[in-house]
């Protein structure tokens, strides 16, 4: 299957750099982070297309034949965009549908200055730092359980830093990790942010585009990058920062999940 979204694209390539296993079924792939269960978006299927009127509910069902185990469902769709009717069966299926906005740019417009050392992170105790600052975004998840996550991640992201392939940013505040970044090569001149997050009480202090300015700077002076690129809601605060960076509108990325139990408030 060939993959045509730039997001998915970018995504699939840094799994698969940082040791996920995707599996071509033909009409769809099947994407496994088998020392991380629980990532939500590191186990999942992607459709090469919406499926045909009535399909939607053994999409579903294919899922969980794939992950028999998993308490949550992750299925995206390559391309562009949802038919209105796929997009209601897939809810009445009991999925959650979010069309998303990748954005992309070849330089950076500078942010404000900030209150905060801004740095690569480097040492044990910075990832751990990052770790718990995910779980403090996502406090009715189990300590223990979401923070075995977030260290897989981590372990996942350390591999990409370790190759050379970009690094983590981080806004610290009084030594406190309180706003992070990262961009990594997904090919020959381009890179991919990952996972901005800002605690709570730290947000609109200019933090986040701080650090997201920082990691996409070490990628374009660092590592040959001629195009950045992201993926936000279209919704949601973030993409307002990203814009106004210099990142640009490109396409839609569609990805659909269910939640159950504890995980149905995390960003996982």
């Amino acid at each position: 299957m060939h993959v045509t979204s730039l997001g998915f694209r970018t995504d699939l390539a840094l799994l698969t750099s940082a040791g996920s296993v995707v599996e071509d079924r033909g009409t769809h792939l099947v994407v496994r982070t088998p020392d991380n269960p629980s990532y939500f978006w590191g186990n999942f299927l992607l459709l090469a297309e919406p499926p045909a009127a009535g399909g939607e509910r053994e999409v579903v069902g294919a899922f969980h034949t794939e992950f028999p185990e998993a308490d949550h469902v992750s299925i995206g769709i390559d391309g562009d965009g949802l038919p209105d009717e796929s997009r209601t069966a897939f809810e009445a299926a009991g999925l959650e549908v979010d069309v998303a906005t990748v954005l992309t740019a070849s330089e950076l417009l500078a942010p404000r200055d900030v209150e905060a050392e801004v740095r690569a992170l480097a040492s044990d105790e910075d990832w751990e730092a990052r770790a718990r600052l995910s779980h403090q975004l996502y406090p009715g998840t189990s300590e223990a359980r979401f923070m075995a996550f977030a260290r897989g991640k981590n372990v996942q992201e350390r591999r990409l830093v370790d190759a050379g392939r970009g690094s983590r940013f981080g806004a610290f505040v009084d030594g406190e990790l309180v706003s992070t970044a990262a961009a990594f090569v997904t090919e020959q001149g381009t890179a991919r942010f990952q996972s901005v997050e800002t605690h709570p009480e730290h947000r609109r202090r200019g933090l986040a585009a701080a650090v997201v300015h920082a990691a996409g700077r070490h990628a374009l002076d660092h590592l040959a990058v001629r195009t950045l690129v992201i993926v936000a809601d279209a919704d949601g605060e973030a993409i307002g920062i990203y814009r106004r960076l210099g990142l640009a509108d490109a396409e839609r990325q569609v990805m659909m999940e269910k939640r159950t139990g504890e995980w149905a408030t995390t960003g996982a």
